[in-house]
């Protein structure tokens, strides 16, 4: 069976791959995560939130929606790729060893751990053809 041949990886299996990371994790990270806390921020209740960067618990919280909103909604449409799973990669980082370390592995820390992970695959091999920045950068080279 050709689809077992562990030898050869096209180039489109690699697109949509990267199209699948890019989709379901930014999505989750948007719907599961950025978007409560957007509530969280618009809704005129008593924001709790942790301060883990020292400068206080609006500018973190700020700071961690625009990860886990704009950066993560980037990822969806595959624009600004790369740089948008950094902000991602330092939070889950923060999320899996410093807020959940504590923390029982397989109820808080198996799930940043997994989108770390993902978000590194992410970094590494890039947004793929079926994303904005590949057209951005085919209309560039034209």
């Amino acid at each position: 069976m050709k689809i077992l041949n562990h030898s050869k990886v096209s180039i489109a299996s690699v697109d949509y791959a990267a199209l699948i990371l890019r989709l379901v994790a930014g999505f989750l990270m948007f719907y599961g995560h950025g978007f409560p806390k957007l509530k969280m921020l618009f809704g005129g209740g008593e924001i709790q939130f942790v301060d883990f960067l020292g400068l206080g618990v609006m500018f973190t919280l700020i700071l961690t929606i625009i990860a886990e909103v704009v950066c993560a909604l980037f990822l969806v449409i595959g624009l600004f790729t790369r740089l948008s799973a950094i902000p991602l990669i330092i939070a889950m980082i923060y999320a899996a060893f410093v807020f959940h370390a504590q923390d029982d592995f397989v109820q808080a820390q198996e799930k940043p751990i997994l989108f770390l992970v993902t978000y590194i695959a992410i970094l590494l091999i890039g947004p793929g053809r079926y994303s904005l920045d590949n057209i951005v950068s085919f209309k560039r080279k034209r």
